[in-house]
């Protein structure tokens, strides 16, 4: 393989580009918690834009090193003062990705949680392994997903989205595979995902490729550039004026229990 690497030392993340260039491997570098913060996410969006002009890619795969997959997005990132920017950057890789258009692949153990599973159900293949645990926690800190809002209902229907967003609970593999949160299990997810990979999508035609995810992500990537903006302004003008999206946030970086004023 051909290895690409940032310059930041310890990297975030770690891209290799097999020798035809047709699969590119993302590996989430910061164990255990994988946490997508600003510097993670700005390296990912710099490898994967160095790919665009790249013929011969067929797909990417999202692996990570360590028990999990991610604990999602930056906490203290959530911050009122920090929260923007952090959304500019991490959904700037979603809309990346669109743009792409390239099939996405994502192998999961450990824990999939908050943008970590806004990340690996975002892609179109998404296997873990039977003991993973995944869930969209973020109302449990008086918030909500934007992307996670977009995606998951058209995973896994409308009840199911509902019952993960609004309670926050985890779910484990087996039940993520039955809702339909996930494709597959596997004990080696990644080993899993590259077979996958080279049964399926390596024999075909790159560019056909393309054209084919753009006709049946459509409505996902329509949704995208318009139902997100709305939700963000939603998420910073509205929901991070009320007192407990703050509280939220706050007991959770100083290890308490939320005090909600229910308003």
């Amino acid at each position: 393989m051909n290895s690409i690497s940032v310059t930041n030392a310890p990297p975030p993340a770690r891209f290799e580009l097999d020798d035809d260039g047709s699969l590119f491997t993302i590996t989430l570098a910061r164990p255990k918690a994988n946490i997508l913060d600003t510097p993670m996410v700005v390296a990912i969006r710099e490898a994967i834009a160095r790919q665009a002009e790249n013929p011969a890619l067929r797909a990417i795969l999202f692996t990570h090193d360590g028990p999990n997959f991610s604990y999602g997005a930056s906490v203290d990132e959530h911050r009122e003062e920090k929260v923007r920017g952090m959304f500019t950057i991490f959904h700037g890789l979603f809309r990346d990705l669109v743009a792409l258009r390239v099939p996405l692949i994502s192998a999961v153990r450990g824990h999939c949680l908050g943008g970590g599973l806004e990340l690996a159900t975002f892609c179109n293949r998404c296997i873990a392994t039977p003991d993973a645990t995944l869930g969209s926690p973020e109302i449990l800190l008086g918030v909500f997903a934007p992307m996670a809002s977009i995606t998951i209902p058209l995973r896994v229907g409308q009840g199911a989205a509902d019952d993960l967003l609004l309670t926050g609970r985890s779910v484990r593999g087996d039940e993520a595979l039955a809702i339909g949160l996930v494709d597959a299990l596997d004990h080696d997810p990644a080993a899993a995902a590259r077979s996958w990979y080279q049964k399926h999508l390596r024999p075909l035609s790159a560019s056909s490729l393309r054209f084919a995810l753009a006709a049946s992500r459509h409505r996902l990537h329509e949704d995208i550039e318009t139902r997100l903006a709305r939700l963000e302004q939603t998420y910073l003008d509205e929901l991070m004026s009320t007192a407990d999206a703050s509280e939220g946030i706050a007991a959770f970086l100083n290890k308490r229990q939320a005090q909600w004023r229910h308003r």
